[in-house]
């Protein structure tokens, strides 16, 4: 393995971690950094295309978060688990994960983390998100209905 493929593998490791950090802390402008112009964040509900669509799906997530309001969880923490990076250059790489959501109220739901990264300006960002939902609890946070 040559030293740059490291270098991109720990980098995607630490863009993982500060996209838990910074979206459970609701930090919207360092969360959002992370994130190519031009990125696709896919859900189970939805895609949203570019940052402007991303940002206000995570804002409308964070509505359901927090004390006070119709929240339905005071705080949130999302782990990672079994990351699996695939280096294919020194610009691209892809990687899956599970993922566990913790609230308040115990574990609530988990799936995986399908994602696409380029190297933008000498930084590792998110050019694809996609996220599957394996289960969850009835009537958690995470649940759509």
């Amino acid at each position: 393995m040559e030293p740059w493929e490291l270098v991109a593998r720990e980098s995607v490791r630490d863009l993982v971690a500060r996209y838990n950090a910074n979206g459970d802390s609701g930090r919207f402008d360092p969360l959002l950094e992370l994130f190519a112009e031009d990125a696709v964040m896919e859900l189970p509900n939805g895609r949203h295309e570019g940052k402007a669509a991303i940002r206000a799906m995570f804002t409308s997530v964070a509505a359901g978060t927090g004390e006070g309001g119709e929240a339905r969880a005071r705080f949130i923490r999302h782990f990672t688990a079994t990351l699996q990076i695939d280096v294919q250059d020194e610009q691209n790489a892809s990687s899956r994960c599970y993922y566990a959501v913790l609230t308040d109220q115990g574990l609530d739901h988990w799936g995986r983390y399908i994602d696409r990264y380029r190297r933008i300006d000498g930084r590792w960002r998110f050019a694809h998100r996609k996220v599957t939902l394996d289960a969850g609890v009835e009537g958690g946070w995470g649940d759509n209905d």
